[in-house]
């Protein structure tokens, strides 16, 4: 269902207050806002961006995915992520391994910034849709500074990426592929659960019901 476009109208008449809109996060296009029922979707006519979508008892199933996204995340710190054997010379390394390969001059930031985008970003983007959610759904008043905090994790969304490595490393695999023995570790098959995991959490969190959710428990 793609929202209808009301741009001149709203902006000249004046009936609307800019409550009543809604921007595009891509494309700045302005709706007038009127909320789908629950399963179908408001689409951006011009980019076909997902604006809003309602789903039923879906806070509770993003709490459940965001928690095992988490707990993913930090038990494959401490599994083995990939085994590699040639010529009867065998290696293994974990996530940290690889995040920290580099650990003297220019390339220790670069470590840095590899393990903060691999691990502590993502860990701490789960904490905080935690702390937004978990009061919404249970229908409490919202923690403090519940809003700064999903605004915050939504910034870091385009930094985290967890997900992102776990692909990059199978496509390098399939170039060494011939050149070496692989072994999968044990955090390699939590990475790729992990993958499918984050984008069924997604899906679900819309991030308008969000944002109204909280307006309304502060009121």
């Amino acid at each position: 269902m793609i929202a209808n476009r009301t741009v001149e109208a709203s902006a000249a008449s004046g009936i609307r207050s800019t409550e009543a809109l809604i921007a595009c996060p891509h494309c700045d296009a302005l709706y007038a806002l009127r909320e789908p029922a629950v399963g179908e979707r408001a689409v951006c006519g011009r980019c076909h961006t997902v604006l809003i979508a309602p789903k039923r008892k879906a806070g509770r199933k993003i709490i459940a995915l965001t928690l095992a996204i988490l707990i993913l995340l930090v038990a494959a710190l401490f599994f083995p992520f990939l085994k590699i054997s040639i010529y009867g010379l065998a290696n293994q390394s974990s996530i940290l391994d690889s995040a920290l390969a580099f650990r003297s001059g220019i390339m220790a930031f670069l470590s840095l910034v590899t393990g903060g985008m691999i691990v502590f970003i993502p860990v701490l983007q789960t904490l905080l849709i935690m702390y937004v959610l978990v009061p919404v759904v249970f229908d409490r008043a919202p923690f403090s500074h519940a809003k700064a905090a999903f605004r915050l994790s939504q910034a870091l969304k385009p930094w985290a990426m967890a997900e992102i490595f776990a692909i990059g490393c199978a496509v390098a695999l399939v170039k060494v592929a011939d050149l070496a023995q692989i072994g999968f570790g044990p955090a390699f098959w939590m990475f790729a659960v992990l993958v499918i995991i984050v984008l069924i959490n997604d899906n679900y969190l819309c991030t308008w019901s969000v944002w109204r959710s909280l307006e309304r428990m502060k009121s």
